[in-house]
């Protein structure tokens, strides 16, 4: 149960935390996608240049991709604490 402090604060907010944390979760999500193509994207050209041959493109590829899914998973957490915070739990 929440004190009453923190449910005048909510009234008083007229529920604008809500819409930030809804602004900042689609923002998150949409970062996320952007980097997962990305990624999917690093790994293609990784692979193809692999394949014909460059195998020097291999290192640098699957460190850039594990910062990328690095990355990814931080605003996977980011995502997650900001729900929490939204919904109150």
């Amino acid at each position: 149960m929440k004190p009453e402090n923190d449910e005048a604060l909510e009234i008083k907010d007229g529920g604008r935390g809500l819409a930030r944390g809804l602004t900042a979760l689609e923002g998150t999500i949409s970062l996320v996608a952007i980097l997962l193509v990305v990624q999917m994207w690093l790994l293609s050209a990784t692979l193809e240049a692999f394949l014909a041959g460059h195998n020097e493109a291999a290192l640098p590829g699957a460190i850039v991709s594990g910062l990328l899914f690095a990355s990814a998973f931080g605003l996977y957490r980011f995502i997650v604490r900001i729900d929490r915070t939204t919904r109150g739990d």
